[in-house]
């Protein structure tokens, strides 16, 4: 099952309420996903030459400050976060590597969700509407999300488990579907230095797009491989930092329809999930075809 949902503003007027806009969209895919739901959202982005890093745990009464009083004197620089349950975002001019190593050494129970200079993912067990509320999906802002309510059919339950999948700076990927050939293809790409942290079969096609991003690949041509090189059925949305991507394998048996007004382009497994949305009874409506790449990102 599964349920997977996205928005692209074209309209920049309507970024302050992405949260607002996107809320019942997750809601809607409850009955696709009752156990574990989680969100990547595009926004506050930092500037060239500095990172912003998402952090979670499963506690609840984290000591977030004290977290960043060690990172600091540790880096030797001071760091702008803030904190949403949860989850805290640090923003730092420090190097990346720099920062992860700092934390690997100081807090080896933290999990960095997702790395870059506009991504967060906030992510969680629980039904949507648990998740949604925790995070206050409500209101933020930002440019594009994506996310998804899960099923869990190949691997347990747990925070980590959960979509979406970060494994590249401001890439992420929500899947409904199943690979076959994800087990092999984990060993080939952690040869080729992909590090991985769950047994879910989303996250080694999000290591796969890492991977041929490194090697020089654009979003479409790595997409393009993957067609090639992933087996099993799947519908895809991936986030970026300059936009979202949809594409489906070349059977297309997992539901997917796609929408778009002069305001937004937005994304569902189901059309109810799109019928909260402004003008949605004017929009173009279609399913997208298989084995057919559509993106939409800012220049």
């Amino acid at each position: 099952m599964c349920g997977i949902v996205g928005l692209y503003l074209k309209n920049r007027a309507l970024e302050p309420q992405l949260g607002k806009l996107f809320e019942p969209m997750l809601l809607a895919m409850t009955d696709r996903g009752p156990d574990s739901a989680g969100f990547a959202i595009y926004g506050d982005e930092v500037p060239d030459g500095a990172i912003k890093l998402t952090l979670q745990t499963h506690d609840a009464d984290y000591d977030w400050e004290k977290l960043v009083a060690a990172l600091e004197a540790r880096l030797g620089s001071r760091l702008d976060w803030f904190q949403n349950a949860t989850a805290a975002v640090l923003k730092s001019t420090a190097a990346e590597a720099d920062l992860r190593g700092a934390l690997a050494d100081i807090a080896p129970e933290i999990r960095v969700m997702s790395a870059g200079q506009s991504i967060e993912i906030l992510k969680g067990m629980g039904l949507p509407t648990e998740v949604t509320e925790r995070f206050t999906l409500k209101n933020m802002q930002g440019t594009h999300i994506i996310g998804h309510t899960r099923m869990a059919t190949e691997s347990a339950v747990t925070m980590e488990g959960s979509h979406p999948f970060s494994t590249g700076a401001d890439l992420c990927l929500v899947h409904n579907g199943s690979l076959s050939n994800h087990f092999r293809l984990r060993q080939e790409l952690r040869r080729e230095g992909i590090t991985f942290e769950t047994e879910n079969d989303s996250e080694v096609a999000a290591g796969y797009l890492t991977w041929r991003l490194q090697q020089g690949d654009t979003l479409a041509e790595a997409l393009d491989h993957a067609l090639q090189d992933l087996d099993g059925f799947f519908t895809f949305a991936i986030g970026t930092k300059n936009g979202f991507a949809v594409i489906r394998d070349p059977i297309a048996c997992k539901p997917a329809v796609l929408a778009e007004t002069d305001d937004y382009v937005a994304m569902a497994s189901e059309y109810q999930a799109l019928s909260s949305l402004p003008g949605i009874e004017n929009a173009r409506v279609w399913e997208p075809d298989p084995a057919t790449l559509y993106v939409w990102e800012r220049q």
